[in-house]
């Protein structure tokens, strides 16, 4: 028998429809992203027109657009309804401008990753994109972290110089003299 638009759904017939975890549902729900009014046993049913929500809300997901947007958006439609054409537009509208605002971001954080490929320095101490909080700056450009175990291994000197840090970090840092100069070159051509 064919559903009406105005038929309730339970929450497995949501479910089965959307692929979201009832759990899933009970946060949504929780969140006021979505309702369901209750049955004289307490059981949930949700107004058919709370799949598109749900759509909506696993399309926001994938596009990195937070529940807590989402609402904001859904709190101007209206719930007990189904949503209009032009409300849906309005949804489209403000999703598409928080969009183009992401991929002017995201642009620019690809024009600076291809400067810093295209400069080499792989220095730590001045790149900071790679590591812009790097605690181990102070030791010079260009550290590499080895576990205090792999220095304490080793049989032979070895050409690197190794300088260790405060005992509370266990950690080594190991760095090659003519590999800090090419890389201080570098660091001043770019």
């Amino acid at each position: 028998m064919p559903k009406e638009p105005d038929d309730s759904l339970s929450i497995g017939e949501v479910v089965r429809r959307t692929g979201v975890a009832a759990s899933a549902l009970h946060y949504y729900e929780q969140m006021g992203l979505i309702a369901a009014s209750r049955t004289a046993g307490n059981q949930r049913r949700f107004p058919r027109h709370m799949l598109r929500r749900i759509s909506l809300i696993l399309v926001a997901k994938r596009l990195g657009i937070s529940l807590a947007d989402v609402r904001d958006v859904f709190a101007t439609l209206p719930m007990d309804t189904i949503p209009t054409i032009r409300d849906w537009q309005r949804v489209s509208r403000r999703w598409q401008t928080a969009l183009e605002a992401k991929k002017r971001e995201i642009e620019q954080l690809q024009r600076e990753l291809t400067g810093c490929i295209g400069c080499g320095c792989l220095s730590m101490d001045a790149c900071r994109l790679l590591n812009p909080d790097d605690e181990l700056a102070a030791y010079g450009p260009g550290p590499r972290r080895l576990g205090a175990q792999a220095v304490s291994r080793r049989r032979r000197p070895s050409p690197r110089s190794a300088v260790a840090l405060p005992a509370s970090s266990d950690i080594v840092v190991e760095t090659d003299s003519a590999d800090v100069r090419e890389r201080a070159e570098r660091e001043r051509a770019c």
